[in-house]
């Protein structure tokens, strides 16, 4: 029950609200730390993405170099970073989602 005739406590809110935007910032930061990887052609492609999806690196097995064939080649990089971006996806997914289904679940905010 809501104290007072139904009417919310804006001041725990507010302190709810608050806790929770730095809980979100919090896992931002963390996300923005995390590296995950994806990778094609059976690991000869390998894209390392941060959680908020920024590419740190690309590693390419020499196997997967063919000068007669780059196209392959580029097939297989935009793979590899694909797999990663999904990786960093479901992460941001493991991460966020808590955070933003209590968001939506505080009375008296329009989620």
């Amino acid at each position: 029950m809501i104290p007072g005739g139904g009417q919310p406590n804006m001041q725990q809110l507010l302190q709810q609200a608050q806790k929770m935007q730095q809980d979100l910032a919090r896992a931002q930061e963390e996300l923005a730390q995390t590296e995950v990887e994806g990778q094609a052609g059976g690991g000869l492609v390998k894209a390392t993405v941060t959680g908020s999806g920024e590419l740190r690196n690309l590693v390419i097995d020499p196997k997967a170099v063919d000068p007669e064939d780059t196209e392959t080649l580029a097939d297989l990089v935009v793979a590899a970073v694909h797999a990663a971006n999904e990786n960093a996806r479901q992460l941001q997914q493991d991460k966020l989602g808590p955070l933003a289904q209590g968001l939506g679940g505080m009375p008296g905010l329009p989620f």
